[in-house]
Order: C-alpha cells, then structure tokens, then sequence
C-alpha cells in the first residue's frame, strides 16, 4: 500500500548577512499518508475539509517545522493513493462511520476530501 497527501506550498527564505533573488519559491510537499488504522491514519479528517485545507495557518506551521523554511501559502491539491490504500481506507472508515457523521464511505471522502483524489496503477 502506498499513499501520499499532496500539497503545493510557497516559502520565502530570509538568510542572515546574505541577498537571495528569488526569495520565494514554490514546491510540492508530500506527507506520506499512514496505513488506515493506525496512529495519524485519520489525517484527512483533522486537516481538510471538501478538498480545501481546513485550518489553513495551522497547516502553515506544520508545513514550516517539516520543510525548516516559513510556508507563507499552502493548497491541498490531492490525496495520491494506490487501490489498495484506497481499500483499506475505506474499509477502516466503514468500520465506524459515526466518527466522520457521515452515512456512507462515499459521503465521508466527499466529505473531507472533495474530488482529490487520484488513484495510481500499479
């Protein structure tokens, strides 16, 4: 299984004692997705909502402790999964569906993801 959330994010660098142009710069951050089930597997429900970033400042600081640069903007662009993570995600989010309010697996990634996300071939 292997999965993957995607983000687009900008950051500026500030170096002491020294001029750098450009001092923004954009990248693509990957933060591996964990296996359904396990600790932090529920990612998508703390940090997104329809797609979009839900608490997008929050986001920012944790994106600037991983990457060690101040992320000044950030964008959820999808949710890169394989078909067996996608499997066992939504096997996990069936197992207890009343913790996403939700009335169906469909519901709760609509819900949380919106229509980000795409599934690779093997």
């Amino acid at each position: 299984m292997d999965a993957a959330y995607v983000f687009a994010v900008a950051f500026r660098l500030d170096p002491d004692g020294a001029a750098i142009e450009p001092d923004r710069f954009e990248a693509t951050m990957e933060i591996p997705a964990p296996e359904p089930g396990a600790d932090g597997w529920a990612f998508f429900r703390d940090r997104l909502w329809r797609g979009e970033i839900g608490d997008e400042p929050s986001f920012r600081r944790l994106a600037s402790d991983r990457l060690g640069v101040e992320v000044t903007e950030a964008s959820f662009r999808e949710l890169r999964t394989d078909e067996a993570y996608l499997d066992a995600l939504k096997r996990e989010v069936a197992a207890d569906l009343g913790r996403f309010n939700a009335d169906s697996v469909d519901d709760v990634l609509r819900k949380y993801l919106g229509s980000s996300i795409h599934v690779r071939g093997d």
